[in-house]
């Protein structure tokens, strides 16, 4: 193995999976007091995917692991390690990452654990998993981001139920060629906002009692404004701060594509205007899955690799905000 500080970690598979079912704004619209052109103006969303009965996180971390692993032409007893970023598991224990460990059918003892970063979680988790490789811990990491959010939607509130769906990625993380892979990152945590996104009950295999709905204790709330301001201050500048971590006096205009968290287009302008980029630089595709908080970049990036935006040589980052407050963003070389 290379020395530490010259190992290139970075994407050796990338795979993604959404539900079946498309909840359309033209569907809510008859569920709750909202319309289509109140939605699009302000989240830039269209449509969701949402979970079909007693399928979950750990159905679609499972799937969209599968063909990660496939992309990757690797089995899963090549992985060394299993990081399911998550914050809506049917349960609390065991965690999804072990369940979709025994659904692989891994014949061996692959550790496994889930991290709750909210939708910061995939870029969190990838992180840990380049750390892991770096030291020589691991050779592969699997790293899944993955949320079932409509399990815990009150579908009376407009404030939140137009913005969450479901749906997640995964990628096999491993040793690049030098000059590829993670070049630099920014992690942080801001935890005076720790009530703008709260979920207090979880756990979705066991129905939940009528005084844990009837108290919300079972569906997330949010405080919109404090999260879009937030969001707006954060999200350039965490992509600034990884650029700086990169070094090689790398700025905003060099990056080929930026792959943001997709929670409303409007955070994303609010970047591109701080980044000084144009809004083609970015991917976009809020409008075809809504929020999926920790599968919101990888299914953002399998959609641009699958459209040749993301290709050998593509200078990009990935961006993310969530509950917490949490932030990250890294710089790769694909």
């Amino acid at each position: 193995m290379c020395a530490v500080d010259k190992t290139a970690i970075g994407f050796l598979g990338l795979g993604a999976y959404v539900p079946e079912r498309v909840l359309t704004n033209y569907d809510l619209e008859q569920m709750v007091d909202t319309s289509n052109d109140w939605i699009v103006t302000r989240t830039g969303i269209r449509e969701r995917r949402i979970c079909a009965p007693g399928e979950g996180a750990v159905a679609i971390a499972t799937e969209s692991a599968r063909r990660a692993l496939e992309d990757a032409k690797l089995a899963v007893d090549d992985i060394d390690l299993i990081i399911c970023c998550t914050f809506t598991s049917e349960t609390l224990c065991p965690s999804a990452a072990c369940q979709v460990q025994r659904n692989l059918g891994a014949t061996r003892p692959i550790p496994a654990f889930d991290l709750a970063a909210a939708c910061s979680g995939f870029i969190y988790g990838c992180s840990v998993a380049a750390s892991f490789i770096r030291s020589g811990v691991y050779r592969r990491v699997l790293v899944i981001g993955v949320d079932a959010i409509s399990k815990f939607i009150d579908w009376s509130d407009r404030n939140t139920c137009v913005l969450f769906a479901d749906g997640g990625g995964a990628a096999v993380l491993g040793q690049v060629e030098e000059g590829h892979g993670l070049l630099g990152q920014s992690l942080g945590a801001d935890g005076s906002g720790a009530d703008a996104i709260r979920l207090l009950s979880s756990g979705v295999a066991d129905p939940f009692s009528a005084t844990a709905m009837n108290g919300h204790r079972s569906t997330i709330t949010m405080n919109g404004h404090d999260v879009f301001k937030f969001a707006t201050r954060i999200l350039g500048t965490a992509v600034e701060e990884a650029l700086a971590d990169a070094g090689q006096g790398l700025k905003a205009a060099d990056l080929d594509l930026i792959i943001p968290h997709q929670a409303n287009v409007r955070i994303i302008e609010s970047a591109a205007k701080k980044l000084k980029l144009p809004m083609d630089r970015f991917v976009i595709n809020i409008d075809k899955f809504g929020n999926t908080s920790a599968g919101t970049v990888p299914l953002a990036m399998n959609d641009a690799r699958q459209d040749g935006r993301l290709k050998p040589g593509t200078l990009f980052a990935v961006v993310a905000f969530g509950g917490g407050l949490t932030y990250a963003a890294s710089i790769w070389r694909w």
